[in-house]
């Protein structure tokens, strides 16, 4: 294993922990913003076709929206870095990928239950 890749998990590994962060912070209201932002990339990530099994047209997009919402101070850049961060650990070459994926699962519950129910 070649040091760029131990980097690129440890930096990942601090972006998912300020992501889990975000989301436990957060109220019902901007949990459900957040949420929303998710969605919303993953329909984005679900209409850009693959290339050859490369994920990274799918990373790019979602970081590019991440910082158009962050620099806006929008909490829904969390939802856009989860997706990311999603699709990147989805590709299974990272060190203990099998561990991101548990804390992306565990973003993405949180996320899911904070969706308001209707009766």
């Amino acid at each position: 294993m070649n040091d760029d890749v131990i980097e690129e998990a440890k930096a990942m590994f601090k972006t998912l922990e300020w992501t889990l962060g975000m989301i436990t912070q957060s109220g019902p209201e901007e949990r459900h913003h957040i949420a929303g932002a998710y969605q919303e990339a993953q329909k984005l990530i679900a209409s850009i076709p693959k290339n050859a099994g490369d994920a990274r047209p799918w990373i790019v997009a979602c970081f590019e929206r991440s910082d158009s919402y962050r620099a806006l101070n929008d909490s829904a850049c969390v939802g856009w870095v989860l997706s990311a961060i999603q699709e990147r650990v989805n590709v299974q070459d990272l060190p203990d990928w099998q561990k991101f994926q548990k804390l992306v699962r565990m973003a993405v519950e949180m996320l899911l239950v904070s969706k308001p129910t209707y009766h």
